[in-house]
C-alpha cells in the first residue's frame, strides 16, 4: 500500500479588514475601523509594534528612542486626538523648555522656546527689541489659524475642503489670500519677513529642517512655522518611559474595540481578483482574507513594486514611481552620558530638543552639501535630551540623548555614515566642551541599519518620501494618487508615503480607514465608480 501524502495545511484567517503593518498609521486605521464595528486584523512583520515608534535599552539603564522621539503632532493632530490615548494609559511629559538653537559654538545666549509666549517674547527682545512684539504677533496669528490649518494639513479628507472653508470663514478673503501666500514662502524668506534678529530667525529655520526641504525652496517655511508654533502651543511632549509606550498605547486602543495584531508575519503579497483586493499572504504561508478592505501601512514603492501583482497596477503608475523620490538618508547617533550636557549656553540645559551646527547662512551651506553629494564637514543636527524631557529615561544626574542628521541623497554606505557620525561628535564637543568625556555608551544607526530594522525606512529615509512640493498633495506618492484609494478596489494606502506624509499625525491611516468605510457604505458603489473614473482619467 502506498503511503498517504498529506499537504501542509496553511492558516486562513478571514476579517472585514486586513491592515498591513502595525506602525502608528496602521494602528490608527485599525482603531477607526474597529470602532465602526468591523472585524480587523493587523499583520506585522516584526515582533514588536510601532514601526518607527520604538524604544530600547541600547546601553543598560538608558532608554533610547530608536526613531521618532518628540510628538507635537501626537497631541494636536485630529487623528491622534480622536483616539484619546490617555484613556488607555499613555502619559505625556515635557522638558522645562521645548527647544533651543545655538547660532555658533561660542553662542552663550542661545534662543529657546519657553512654555509661556510672553517669556519667549521677552527672551527674543533681548536680541532685538522689535522681535518681542513680532513673536506675539505670530502667536496671535497662530491662534486664529490653528484649528483650520491643522485640519487642512492633517485632516482625514483630501482635498481638505473643511479646513480650507474654516480658514476662509475665520480670516476673510483678503487675509486668506495673504496667509496662503505666506504658507508658500521658502523658510528663509519667511524667517526674514517675520523677524529682525538671527536668534528669532533660527528658531523657525531649525524647525523647517525637520523635513528634507531646502530653506530656499517654495513652501519649506510652513513646516518651520507649524513646528515652531506647536512648540509654543503644546510643547514637544514625549511619552513617559519611551517611544515604545506610545506604540503600546496605540495597540491597546486598537484592541479595545476588537482589532487583533499578529506579529512576526511579514506580508509578501496582496491577492487581487477581478481588480479587487481580497487579502494578503505572509512569508510563513498564512492567508488573511479581507471581506471589505486591505489597508497598507507600507511605502508606495513597496506596495506597487513588490506586494501587488505587476499587472494589477496601470503601467502609468509603474512609470511614475520610477521617479519616486525618497527623503535624504538619516544617520542617528544614540548616546548614554554619565552627566548633563555641558552646553556653553546655559539656557539649553533645560531644552528637550536642540538644533545644533548651523546658523541662518550655515543651513544654506549644509543644504548645498546635501544637494551636491558632499558629506558635510559641519553637519546640522537635531539633538534630543531625553532624560531632560523624561527623567525615567536614565539614572538621576545622567542623560539619554541622540543626534539625528542627514547624508546626501543616494549616499547610504556605512563608511560615509561613520564619517558623518564622527563629525557629529566634533560639532557637539564644540558647542558643549567636555561632552565626549561623558559618553559611556554610543550606538550609531546607519541607513543600512534603519532599512534592516524597518523596510519602510528604505535607504535611511524616515518620512516615506521627500516632503518637497513636487511630491506632496495630489503628487504624493505620484501624480493623481493623492487620496488613500488606489487603482485596485478595496486597497488603500495608509502610510507616510500618502498625503500628508511623515510625522506622527495618524492622518494617512485615518484617511485610509475613512475611505474604506465610505466605500462600504450605502453610497459606496457610486463613490467607487466616481473614484475609479477619476483614476482612469489621470492614470491612462
Amino acid at each position: 500500500m502506498s503511503p498517504v501524502v498529506t499537504a501542509a495545511v496553511k492558516t486562513v484567517v478571514t476579517a472585514d479588514a486586513v491592515v498591513i503593518g502595525a506602525g502608528h498609521n496602521g494602528l490608527v486605521a485599525a482603531a477607526a475601523l474597529a470602532d465602526a464595528g468591523w472585524d480587523v486584523v493587523v499583520v506585522e512583520a516584526s515582533s514588536t509594534p510601532g514601526g518607527a515608534i520604538r524604544s530600547a535599552e541600547l546601553t543598560p539603564g538608558y532608554v533610547s528612542d530608536l526613531y521618532s522621539a518628540f510628538y507635537p503632532l501626537g497631541v494636536s493632530s485630529p487623528a491622534m486626538l480622536a483616539l484619546e490615548l490617555d484613556r488607555v494609559g499613555l502619559r505625556w511629559t515635557h522638558a522645562p523648555r521645548a527647544y533651543g538653537h545655538p547660532r555658533s559654538p561660542d553662542d552663550e545666549d542661545a534662543p529657546v522656546i519657553h512654555h509661556r509666549p510672553e517669556d519667549t517674547a521677552a527672551m527674543l527682545a533681548r536680541h532685538d527689541p522689535r522681535d518681542g512684539d513680532a513673536w506675539m504677533d505670530v502667536v496671535e496669528q497662530w491662534n486664529r489659524v490653528r484649528d483650520p490649518l491643522l485640519h487642512s494639513l492633517f485632516g482625514s479628507a483630501f482635498p481638505p475642503v473643511r479646513g480650507a472653508t474654516q480658514l476662509f470663514r475665520r480670516l476673510g478673503t483678503a487675509e486668506t489670500l495673504r496667509f496662503l501666500r505666506f504658507a508658500l514662502l521658502p523658510a528663509r524668506a519667511m524667517a526674514h519677513e517675520l523677524f529682525h534678529s538671527e536668534a528669532a530667525r533660527c528658531l523657525l529655520l531649525g524647525n523647517a529642517m525637520h523635513a528634507d526641504v531646502p530653506t530656499d525652496a517654495p513652501a519649506s517655511g510652513i513646516l518651520g512655522y507649524l513646528l515652531t508654533m506647536l512648540a509654543q502651543d503644546v510643547g514637544y511632549p514625549v511619552p513617559v518611559g519611551g517611544a515604545g509606550e506610545l506604540a503600546a498605547a496605540l495597540v491597546r486602543r486598537a484592541e479595545r474595540p476588537g482589532a487583533r495584531v499578529v506579529y512576526d508575519a511579514p506580508v509578501v503579497g496582496i491577492d487581487v481578483s477581478g481588480g479587487v483586493a481580497t487579502g494578503v499572504r505572509t512569508a510563513g504561508g498564512e492567508h488573511y482574507r479581507a471581506r471589505r478592505a486591505v489597508i497598507a501601512d507600507v511605502s508606495a514603492p513597496a506596495l506597487y513594486g513588490s506586494l501587488l501583482p505587476h499587472d494589477a497596477v496601470p503601467a502609468r503608475v509603474h512609470r511614475d514611481l520610477e521617479t519616486f523620490e525618497w527623503d535624504t538618508p538619516v544617520v542617528k547617533v544614540n548616546y548614554a552620558l554619565d552627566a548633563p550636557i555641558p552646553w556653553r549656553s546655559a539656557g539649553l540645559n533645560d531644552a528637550g530638543t536642540v538644533h545644533v551646527g548651523a546658523d541662518d547662512d550655515g543651513l544654506v551651506r549644509w543644504n548645498a552639501d546635501l544637494v551636491t553629494g558632499r558629506i558635510p564637514e559641519r553637519p546640522f543636527m537635531l539633538f534630543g535630551q531625553m532624560t531632560t524631557a523624561d527623567p525615567t529615561r536614565s539614572p538621576a544626574g545622567t542623560e539619554s540623548a541622540w543626534a539625528y542628521t542627514h547624508l546626501p541623497r543616494g549616499v547610504v554606505d556605512d563608511a560615509s555614515a561613520d564619517l558623518l557620525a564622527a563629525r557629529v561628535d566634533a560639532v557637539l564637543e564644540e558647542h558643549a566642551p567636555g561632552f565626549s568625556a561623558s559618553i559611556v555608551g554610543k550606538h550609531v544607526q546607519r541607513p543600512s541599519d534603519l532599512t534592516r530594522s524597518d523596510a519602510n525606512l528604505f535607504g535611511g529615509a524616515v518620512n516615506g518620501g521627500t516632503a518637497q512640493i513636487q511630491q506632496q498633495l495630489v503628487f504624493r506618492p505620484s501624480p493623481g494618487l493623492g487620496r488613500a484609494e488606489t487603482p485596485v478596489q478595496r486597497l488603500y494606502l495608509g502610510s507616510a508615503s500618502a498625503h500628508p506624509g511623515g510625522g506622527v499625525s495618524g492622518a494617512p491611516g485615518l484617511s485610509a480607514a475613512k475611505a474604506a468605510l465610505a466605500d462600504a457604505g450605502p453610497t459606496g458603489a457610486i463613490r467607487r465608480r466616481a473614484v475609479g473614473a477619476l483614476l482612469d482619467l489621470v492614470l491612462r
